[in-house]
């Protein structure tokens, strides 16, 4: 838990956190508030008095014990103070009884996504809840745990894995620093200053890492790209770049991962955290940051920031701008952001939050195949008409008001939205705020969309079978394999064709 430093009214913060004790500390407000709790009752102390000792009102002080307010240090120190204890006694992260570990315990679960998932209501946690009762609801926790992790097949290894990442990549705000340096090196490689990168450097980049180009007709299926590391080529289709209009992108995510030094992937998870930083270094060639930073920044000033004129000022596809946006938004603008690439279907394909927006997510937190509100910007937009002009909403939800702006996108899988939005506090920056499109969402509220009005379903419910039509993906097990889905027989035996004679 991060302890806020904020003062508060009529507090004074007169001595610093004893030595030893970070600000990060691992204690959480649950346990913190828990060794209050012990500490006040041990001292025979109500409520009443403990809040007057500390100028605070019982309720406050209640709130603290339950762990549903972060404590701030002057607060922790005027209450460790009260109590005669140090600020140590607080933070430890010891619970201070048995007992206390098993209401933390189940506090904590009750908040978490597998529990809610359930759809029953929490338990009342408190004094007259009987201790092995504790016990046995707790121990019930632990064995459905135990068996989600026990029952997890590739597939869910792979959701785990992209949970995992995101988490990863909203604690840095997305944004990779070491990425950026070497992105700026290559481009000074090979003289690339000002402007979109033309195809024709994307070849001398390649030549600049000892690579030459190669175009081949029977490239694997399976394949986007291959790299012969041996005789220093790259394989590219001769009849287009699959699944992309922009042929820069292929040659440069390729060659990224030579300059990555990616080896053989051992797990899902590293295959999947290659790929990230493959695209988003190939992402920072196609937009440098020292020109897209200053193009937001005097577009910020102006209070006139567009996604368009990003993409239109680095001849890039709208879902790179939206992507590299993300990259810059928090570091450089301060800006938290959400990003979301959504199926017409309503699933989720990609999604990125640092701003507080709640996505979707199943019992184990996984977005990703997860449905949309169908009042969220991103499934609204395909019912928009006109595709040349960017659409704007504002959206009111149960985590606050965000404000999107959304384009779809033609695919050979079918039509995408791309989706970038923030909170309304930062929308004062972006052209589009001025916009009346405006929507309700109450999801994860059943009621909100996914049941019927009632009576639609009193006179259609057991009267309907629809049959599905699912992605393929959704009911297959990830391929196998170091690169799930590549044929490795097909790609040797097509480097094999192509060598060069010794």
């Amino acid at each position: 838990m991060a302890i806020s430093t904020e003062q508060q009214p009529g507090t004074r913060d007169d001595a610093a956190l004893p030595t030893g004790i970070p600000i990060g500390h691992e204690a959480d407000a649950l346990t913190i508030g828990r060794r209050i709790r012990h500490l006040r009752t041990r001292r025979g102390m109500t409520l009443e008095q403990l809040g007057g000792a500390i100028g605070r009102a019982p309720s406050q002080v209640s709130m603290l014990e339950n762990g549903k307010r972060e404590p701030t240090i002057a607060r922790l120190q005027a209450v460790a103070r009260a109590l005669g204890a140090s600020v140590e006694d607080l933070l430890s992260p010891q619970p201070p009884s048995h007992r206390d570990a098993l209401e933390i315990e189940l506090e904590r679960v009750q908040r978490g996504p597998l529990f809610s998932a359930l759809g029953v209501k929490p338990v009342r946690v408190g004094k007259s809840l009987p201790t092995d009762a504790l016990e046995a609801v707790v121990a019930l926790q632990r064995e459905l745990e135990r068996l989600h992790s026990e029952r997890a097949l590739t597939p869910e290894e792979a959701r785990r894995a992209n949970t995992e990442l995101r988490a990863d990549m909203r604690a840095q705000d997305n944004y990779f620093p070491d990425l950026e340096v070497v992105a700026r090196r290559l481009l000074d490689g090979v003289g690339h200053g000002r402007g979109p990168l033309p195809q024709r450097a994307a070849g001398e980049l390649a030549e600049h890492l000892g690579f030459t180009i190669h175009y081949e007709a029977d490239l694997p299926q399976s394949t986007r790209a291959v790299i012969d590391q041996r005789h220093r080529r790259v394989y590219l289709p001769s009849n287009g770049i699959r699944g992309r209009s922009d042929a820069r992108s292929a040659v440069l995510q390729a060659l990224a991962s030579h300059v990555l030094e990616h080896s053989e992937p051992g797990d899902y998870r590293e295959f999947l955290r290659q790929r990230v930083e493959a695209n988003y270094l190939c992402a920072a060639l196609l937009i440098p940051e020292r020109e897209a930073v200053k193009q937001l920044r005097e577009a910020k000033e102006a209070r006139a920031i567009s996604l368009e004129d990003l993409r239109d000022a680095f001849a890039v596809s709208y879902e790179t701008a939206a992507h590299r946006f993300t990259n810059l938004a928090t570091r450089h603008l301060g800006i938290g952001v959400h990003f979301m690439k959504v199926h017409e279907s309503g699933a989720i394909h990609k999604a990125y939050e640092n701003d507080g927006v709640r996505f979707p997510a199943d019992a184990l937190g996984t977005v990703e195949g997860q449905h949309v509100c169908r009042h969220w910007t991103a499934r609204v937009v395909f019912g928009i008409t006109d595709r040349l002009s960017p659409y704007y909403q504002y959206t009111d939800t149960p985590t606050g008001t965000y404000w999107c702006t959304s384009r779809v996108t033609d695919t050979a899988d079918g039509r995408f939205s791309v989706s970038v939005g923030v909170p309304y506090a930062q929308v004062k920056w972006f052209l589009g705020r001025e916009t009346t499109a405006r929507a309700t969402s109450r999801c994860p509220d059943e009621s909100c969309c996914r049941q019927p009005a009632r009576p639609l379903a009193q006179r259609w419910a057991g009267q309907a079978f629809p049959s599905a039509r699912p992605h393929a993906s959704m009911l297959a097990a990830m391929p196998s394999g170091a690169f799930p889905g590549v044929d490795t027989t097909e790609v040797y035996e097509f480097l094999e064709r192509h060598a060069p004679a010794s």
